[in-house]
């Protein structure tokens, strides 16, 4: 990448989900071509949309409310074809029993917590009374009877917590596709338009960068594991599991569910029904 020119402005996702994508860039040296932002999901959403960023891993349903601004990355999404792990309904009671319950939605979640009221509200027909709040669990527990948790928290409640205080935990990958049949994305991989235009070979060569990073990391998956075991309460079993558990393709199968999810949540989320996901071109 041509470093006479300003480095893109890339934002990387603060959790164990995006560590394969983002793990191969610093074997490659390619992390030093980036302008690297690392935060939350929700923050980069917003710093995406806002033209603070040029390339980001974007929440879905941000993505589908701003898709006129933004092109998406072909074969790479944050996503599942069944479980997830780490994307959950954390519950005290059975997920039918919740109506009129209070449920805690975590604050860094925009995707998940919508999947999880969609599906609360039509596959189990519950109307909770919801609340948003920061993603901690003992403190969700304390002021509601089942939270929505994403990325590490989710992945810490599903594995140690939950287990732990006699909570039940569901997987909204596993209750998507039993409800579908289909996979879930929840997140993928975009760039502002007006920056492809401007920087066309630059942004390509960002998406061949994660596509490389991506195919290395679950090469030698093993080694991606022990090094976050090194510092995370998961060990290297729980976390291999969880990193090819995951689904990062995005093609046709998971366009699919993007717009069965698109259709599913319509207009009341504000995705417009006419919503068109752009692909980069080659």
């Amino acid at each position: 990448m041509d470093n006479s020119r300003t480095r893109p402005r890339v934002g990387h996702i603060q959790f164990l989900n995006c560590m394969p994508l983002y793990w191969g860039l610093a074997r490659t040296g390619t992390l030093l071509d980036f302008e690297l932002t690392k935060d939350t999901p929700d923050k980069l959403n917003d710093m995406l949309v806002q033209g603070e960023l040029d390339v980001a891993p974007i929440s879905l349903v941000e993505f589908l409310r701003n898709a006129d601004e933004l092109v998406a990355f072909p074969d790479i999404a944050v996503g599942c074809d069944g479980p997830v792990m780490s994307c959950v309904i954390v519950s005290q009671v059975p997920l039918d029993r919740l109506d009129g319950a209070r449920v805690a939605l975590g604050s860094t979640s925009r995707t998940s917590v919508l999947l999880a009221q969609l599906l609360l509200a039509e596959r189990y027909g519950v109307k909770p009374d919801y609340f948003t709040c920061p993603p901690d669990l003992g403190l969700m527990m304390r002021e509601a009877e089942a939270a929505v948790l994403i990325g590490d928290a989710a992945l810490r409640a599903n594995m140690i917590d939950g287990p732990r205080y006699g909570l039940q935990v569901h997987d909204l990958g596993t209750l998507w596709k039993e409800w579908t049949g289909l996979p879930f994305v929840f997140a993928v991989w975009a760039a502002r338009r007006d920056y492809l235009e401007r920087e066309p070979v630059i942004t390509r060569k960002v998406h061949e960068s994660f596509l490389a990073s991506r195919n290395l990391s679950l090469e030698e998956v093993h080694k991606v594991a022990e090094q976050a075991a090194r510092w995370e309460d998961f060990d290297e079993q729980v976390l291999e599991k969880y990193f090819t558990t995951l689904d990062f393709r995005f093609g046709a199968h998971q366009l699919e569910a993007v717009t069965e999810f698109a259709r599913r949540v319509g207009e009341t989320a504000g995705v417009p029904s006419d919503v068109k996901v752009e692909l980069l071109q080659p």
